[in-house]
């Protein structure tokens, strides 16, 4: 398996289904709550029924097979020479 996508947040924590749509794995926030209760999204390996649930750095988020994992603070950008 590969390793999680980092996803970074400004705070220490994010709502669920704000997340899944920072980190672009649906589209919107109905599609959000559709994956949600659906039993689709585990959080640290554990099935998260909860849109608002929150979710803090550290955390690895899944759906679909493709896994994120939340980091706080700004991305490094690489800037080329």
């Amino acid at each position: 398996m590969t390793s999680p996508e980092p996803v970074h947040i400004r705070d220490e924590s994010i709502r669920l289904g704000q997340l899944l749509k920072l980190a672009g794995l649906v589209e919107d926030g109905a599609m959000a709550r559709e994956v949600i209760a659906a039993g689709q999204v585990s959080v640290d390996g554990a099935p998260e029924t909860r849109r608002g649930a929150q979710i803090s750095a550290g955390s690895i988020v899944e759906l679909a097979g493709q896994q994120i994992e939340v980091v706080t603070g700004e991305a490094e950008i690489d800037v080329p020479w």
